[in-house]
């Protein structure tokens, strides 16, 4: 799943080379697409690793975008794009944690792995940016910022403690027991609605804001 605030202290990084909305539009649509497959992708493999051949069988051990899609979660990818705010999703990766060999913390790996994926591929495309490699023209030093923006921004959104994002899996792996599953209770009840106002009164924005623009700090260097 992907959010993206309408404006903040990131549009800093994000300005253009060229003044052409279709150049943004197209760059930042390819990031998101891109990112979001590398996301899933992480939690389809890390999950067949842990024991579970449920990705497999359905095809998800796979870095084409096609497969880690519906339309209707693309085209309000398209829609977030073009606009500027809105939220977005890739395709879930079905899993079984009763397969896993520890289920418990097996849970939590797999979940882990999609917004760390995002940080491992912002991290590497600010090493290729500030070193220079393959930073040869405007356009492709806009493209590997946005790269960096997209993903920091990914993975923190994904990591927020409310379903159906990875931080609910990973708060309900991490607490004792009885406490998961009082958290695991209300989350199942209350937790969609929850994010959805955070969505609507920018709540999300207030929550990731602070961390976002110290990794961007930290990994552009400005």
């Amino acid at each position: 799943m992907s959010f993206r605030p309408g404006s903040g202290r990131s549009e800093r990084w994000e300005r253009s080379p060229v003044d052409l909305d279709f150049y943004r539009i197209f760059v930042t649509l390819f990031a998101v697409v891109m990112s979001i497959t590398v996301h899933e992708f992480a939690h389809a493999a890390s999950a067949v690793m842990a024991g579970d051949d449920t990705p497999r069988r359905q095809g998800r051990i796979s870095l084409n975008p096609v497969d880690h899609f519906d339309p209707v979660g693309f085209i309000m990818i398209v829609f977030m794009t073009v606009t500027g705010f809105g939220i977005g999703w890739g395709k879930p990766v079905m899993v079984n944690p009763a397969n896993f060999r520890n289920p418990r913390r097996d849970d939590v790996l797999v979940s882990l792995w999609g917004p760390a994926s995002n940080i491992i591929m912002a991290t590497v495309c600010a090493i290729l940016l500030r070193t220079g490699v393959l930073a040869f023209t405007p356009g492709i030093r806009y493209f590997l910022i946005i790269m960096v923006v997209v993903n920091i921004g990914l993975a923190l959104f994904n990591l927020i403690p409310l379903p159906p994002l990875d931080g609910s899996h990973i708060l309900a792996g991490i607490l004792p027991p009885e406490s998961a599953r009082s958290y695991t209770q209300f989350a199942s009840q209350y937790g969609m609605a929850i994010l959805l106002l955070l969505l609507v009164t920018g709540g999300v924005r207030l929550i990731i804001g602070p961390p976002r623009d110290l990794l961007m700090t930290l990994l552009l260097g400005r």
